[in-house]
Parts: C-alpha cells; structure tokens; sequence
C-alpha cells in the first residue's frame, strides 16, 4: 500500500482540469484544515474531497467490491476510512465550510462534473 497515492492522484488531476477550465481559483491539501482536504476555495469557504471508490467504500460496483483475500481486513479498513470521513466532514461544517466529495465513478461523464462543478462554483 506504500505505492498508494495520496495526492495528484489522477482522479484529483481531471478535476483540477476541469476547475481551472472554469476559471477556478483553489489551493490544494491545506493541512491548517482538518482533513487536509484535496482542493479548497478558501473565498467559497468550499472545501473538496476526491475520494476513490474502493478505498472510501461508494455505493458503487467498484466501491462495493471487497477482495476475498484477507476480507476482514479490507471491510474493516474501508470502515475506518468511512468513519475518519464522516468526522472530517462534521468538523469542517462547524467551522462553517461547505464540504463536497466528487466520487471517482463519477468522472466518467465529463460533462455531469462540469455541470456538477459550475453549480458549486454559482454565488449562493
């Protein structure tokens, strides 16, 4: 697992691409927030998380797969991940950030992020 990455991964390029086609403005993993999440618009107060399906445990075919080696192993470490998510997202509202997760299955259709993206980016 030591050759997993944790950042630039290419799930989080494709959405960086596509936020700076829109003309966003963000800074990546800033580690004063918890969480250290993958992209923030600290102006948006908006903090996104780029997480892949098997390891965040989607509801997905790809997230819902568990390997049949070492079952007890991967269900439970997919189960701490999903918790340390939760907790991040809880302590990140209170701060008063909004909190977005892009899936990886739902880079697929480049034109739904798009869409996705230009509706976090709209003024609230």
């Amino acid at each position: 697992m030591r050759r997993v990455k944790g950042r630039d991964t290419t799930p989080e390029l494709i959405v960086r691409r596509a936020l700076t086609r829109l003309g966003a403005r963000y800074r990546l993993h800033r580690k004063d927030l918890p969480g250290n999440p993958d992209i923030v618009m600290p102006g948006r107060r908006l903090a996104l998380f780029v997480h892949g399906c098997f390891w965040h445990g989607h509801d997905c075919a790809r997230g819902a797969r568990v390997p049949k080696a070492n079952r007890d192993y991967w269900l439970g470490k997919v189960g701490r991940n999903r918790a340390r998510d939760a907790r991040t997202q809880a302590e990140l509202a209170a701060l008063g950030w909004r909190v977005e997760t892009i899936w990886e299955c739902e880079l697929k259709d480049a034109e739904a992020l798009e869409a996705r993206l230009r509706g976090l980016l709209a003024p609230a």
